[in-house]
């Protein structure tokens, strides 16, 4: 039974993410869909690439990622079928699938749009659906799309260093209004060579310990932590460290005037 995920930034208040999956039924009543999110942020692709790598890499090998972020930034005249670490990428031609991988995929095809049709969601599943029924039934990737197709990239939204210094900028916000950072454990630990540290946002607020888990510190208080996904966190003990702290998570569109509350810088003494 084929394991396809749904990713998007449709949310829930209408009928589109089900009528995607209906679409994908229609195709293959075998087809097995989970959800991811349809929750993303639109336009905001440092929050996309963030849920999409981390889910990603935890599923089993062969899996189908269907992910309709941004789908139409430009009028389309393909969408990508990515092959990569045993994983397949469906998504728009918009930048997002180098920011997911952070890298370049081992295959691109480009899955052609026919010009005389209706370019909407649901044609686009359609033809996603089409085309994971053929990599099914055996055809090869080159036998469904354009091989070696040119296609859109963009870097993933990495932290700032300094020798006594590293700056991450506020990727996403979670349901628990925890702060999640584009610093990793890696990242963190190769920057600090073994020095004391102090983490700082919001000009004065400042941490200067790595916690376990959230019960290292009593009721109300603010930690940081390394995520199960390896990003540093800032929250605070059963309460909201975004709106305490009125933190705001990172986007393309950012104005200058919003910055202040979307970095976290760690100084390494």
């Amino acid at each position: 039974m084929p394991l396809l995920t749904l990713t998007s930034d449709f949310g829930q208040q209408d009928y589109l993410a089900g009528a995607v999956k209906g679409q994908l039924h229609q195709i293959n009543p075998e087809f097995n869909i989970t959800d991811i999110s349809h929750h993303l942020t639109p336009f905001n692709y440092p929050q996309a690439a963030y849920i999409c790598r981390n889910s990603i890499k935890n599923f089993p090998p062969y899996t189908y990622h269907i992910i309709m972020v941004n789908l139409f930034e430009q009028k389309p005249e393909h969408l990508l079928l990515a092959y990569h670490n045993e994983q397949y990428i469906f998504c728009a031609d918009n930048g997002l699938l180098t920011m997911i991988l952070e890298t370049k995929p081992e295959i691109v095809i480009g899955l052609d749009l026919d010009k005389n049709s209706i370019k909407n969601t649901l044609y686009c599943t359609r033809v996603i659906g089409h085309a994971i029924n053929d990599i099914i039934q055996g055809k090869s990737l080159m036998q469904i799309g354009q091989p070696d197709i040119a296609y859109t990239e963009k870097n993933s939204l990495r932290p700032l260093l300094g020798d006594n210094w590293i700056e991450g900028q506020i990727i996403f916000i979670d349901n628990f209004e925890n702060v999640v950072v584009n610093i990793t454990r890696d990242n963190f630990e190769e920057q600090r060579k073994g020095r004391s540290f102090r983490i700082v946002f919001k000009r004065d607020e400042m941490i200067d310990k790595i916690s376990e888990t959230y019960a290292d510190v009593p009721e109300g208080e603010k930690l940081a932590i390394f995520n199960s996904a390896g990003y540093l966190e800032i929250a605070i003990n059963k309460g909201n460290a975004a709106g305490l702290f009125g933190l705001q998570d990172f986007t393309e569109r950012s104005m200058q005037s919003r910055l202040f509350y979307q970095t976290v810088r760690v100084y390494f003494e």
